[in-house]
């Protein structure tokens, strides 16, 4: 029984409870009235129905009219079967984004009501209280969030997925699947941040190895210690922020609940079965829906981002290795001989300290300083070098 009808027996029994009392003279039209929450004019009319008609006269003639906008039959039934036969297991929210995409005109709400009453959809149960959420940052570029879920994202593939965000909108810059997450993922992320927007004021983060050295697990991270990212941020002038329990990066917490509730769903519905047209699909259709559909306005205009005009990014966002140069003119580095060519600055660089660049398509490079002396492959191999220095 539906809510209004349970409501209008209740009134059909308070009414007969309140006429007796007013026909046998306990009650005065007033007192009547206020003991069924009407006025007495309401009161009296009631009395003329109810004597005129019985309780079928206290029934609202409302409740069984049809509304002139209710939808029609077989758009209700197209809606739920296409929700049964293609997005079967999918959340509401989920579902009416692409029924709106796919030129949908309902809301979230009378699509959210319809597949619940045809039973394809349970209720969910009420929640309970949160504690109060940290407030966002002020402007985007204030804070970027950084972090990776490892699932099973195309069907038979379990794959890491590597998300960079703003803090204060939620605007997902970086998206991407990689085997492993690691350095050089993190490296990306930061790296197409800044190619987009420019540089932030801050990074947080959970206090996996390759963003920070722990000493003890689960204790304070060493920051006199940095990782080869934690110096690369450093360079760039980007404070890090770790972050010490699951609820601290709740943010990016929920964001990958509603990613492991989606994307699989919709990576299935595209026929992808690989990584590279996973990636493919995140960036071209899921990454700009997403950021459509959940990101925020900031709290305040403008912008906390600085353009990048140092130039050499990929000098700075990559590892860098101190090694020492041998007798015989060569650099060892991860079982490898560098050998170093010769220039027009020095004959040799016999026990110079040098550094070691490695990209992130494992290509390698040699710096003396700020210049430069050669670039490898990644088996070692010397290749042709542009001279230029280092950011």
């Amino acid at each position: 029984m539906r809510r209004t009808e349970l409501l209008q027996e209740i009134r059909q029994m308070r009414f007969e409870e309140a006429y007796g009392g007013w026909n046998a003279g306990r009650l005065t039209q007033e007192e009547a009235a206020q003991l069924l929450g009407v006025g007495e004019r309401s009161f009296r009319r009631y009395v003329v129905r109810y004597e005129a008609e019985g309780l079928e006269g206290l029934i609202d003639r409302r409740l069984e009219q049809l509304s002139n906008r209710r939808a029609p039959v077989d758009e209700v039934m197209a809606v739920v079967e296409r929700y049964r036969d293609r997005h079967l297991g999918w959340n509401v929210r989920h579902f009416h984004s692409w029924y709106r995409r796919e030129g949908g005109v309902r809301s979230y709400s009378w699509v959210k009501s319809r597949l619940q009453e045809a039973g394809v959809v349970e209720r969910a149960k009420r929640r309970g209280t949160h504690r109060k959420k940290r407030e966002r940052c002020a402007l985007p570029g204030m804070m970027i969030h950084q972090d990776g879920s490892r699932h099973e994202w195309v069907a038979g593939q379990v794959a890491d997925l590597i998300v960079t965000m703003d803090d204060a909108t939620s605007w997902h810059y970086s998206m991407f699947l990689v085997e492993e997450e690691g350095t050089a993922s993190s490296f990306r992320g930061v790296r197409e941040v800044v190619a987009q927007q420019g540089l932030f004021c801050s990074f947080y983060s959970d206090r996996g190895s390759h963003y920070w050295t722990t000493p003890e697990a689960g204790g304070k991270v060493d920051r006199e210690h940095p990782t080869q990212f934690g110096r690369a941020l450093k360079q760039l002038g980007i404070e890090m922020i770790p972050a010490y329990s699951p609820e601290a990066r709740g943010r990016s917490e929920r964001a990958f609940a509603t990613h492991q509730d989606r994307l699989p769903k919709e990576l299935a519905a595209a026929g992808v079965t690989d990584m590279e047209s996973a990636n493919r699909y995140i960036a071209e259709v899921y990454l700009p829906a997403f950021n459509a559909e959940f990101a925020v306005a900031a709290r305040e205009a403008g912008s906390a981002f600085v353009p990048w005009v140092g130039g050499g990014l990929d000098d700075i966002l990559c590892e860098q290795h101190e090694r020492v140069v041998g007798h015989d003119n060569c650099v060892r580095f991860d079982g490898l001989s560098l050998q170093i060519p010769a220039d027009r600055y020095r004959c040799h660089y016999v026990k110079a300290r040098v550094r070691v660049h490695r990209y992130a398509d494992n290509n390698l490079a040699v710096f003396h300083g700020p210049r430069k002396l050669a670039d490898y492959a990644a088996d070692g191999k010397p290749m042709i070098t542009v001279s230029r220095k280092a950011a």
